[in-house]
């Protein structure tokens, strides 16, 4: 099963959804890495081009990922909860909200200064906002701040998902597992 139905994810979702996971896990984890290093150190800018690559495929991966979640509704909530559906479709769009931003602010930042962002020697993202002000220093700020904001968010996210899977004993876990549940 490709699609999503009323009662389930479909194949395609839920590999996006998988892909996101851990291209965002690889990331924050790159992140911290590279805040680490010093210009003199030998895997400098080696991470940062790698950071700024891997960003623009994730950014494509998220575009890929919002439209398909217009063509292909989520399945209807589980919970017979109203306020619990509707939290849930809050959490979802804010994930989607601060992903969306956090991408912005890397491609402000990696363009500040005018060069385009090569993407593993296939393809290469124009600049075309460069330095207006301070635009990398605020920029890397929000990068920063919503980055964090981003573990916390999915950390509550996954937790609900355990909630849903231990407590509730309902499919709300199994159904980003396996496809048609």
């Amino acid at each position: 099963m490709m699609k999503n139905t009323q009662t389930g994810y479909g194949l395609v979702a839920i590999l996006l959804h998988w892909i996101m996971v851990l291209a965002i896990f690889g990331m924050f984890g790159l992140g911290l890495y590279m805040v680490e290093l010093t210009y003199y150190d030998s895997w400098y800018h080696g991470s940062l081009e790698t950071h700024k690559a891997i960003g623009v495929l994730v950014a494509l991966v998220f575009v890929v990922r919002f439209g398909w979640r217009q063509l292909n509704p989520s399945p209807a909530g589980l919970s017979t909860k109203k306020l619990e559906n509707t939290a849930a479709h809050f959490a979802h769009l804010g994930l989607y909200l601060v992903i969306a931003v956090l991408l912005v602010s890397g491609y402000l930042i990696s363009t500040a200064d005018g060069r385009a962002v090569d993407v593993f020697g296939l393809f290469s993202v124009p600049a075309t906002l460069t330095e207006r002000g301070s635009q990398e220093e605020i920029a890397g700020e929000v990068h920063e701040i919503l980055a964090w904001l981003l573990m916390a968010m999915v950390a509550v996210h996954a937790l609900a998902a355990l909630k849903h899977h231990v407590i509730n004993k309902d499919n709300t876990l199994k159904r980003m597992l396996k496809p048609g549940l």
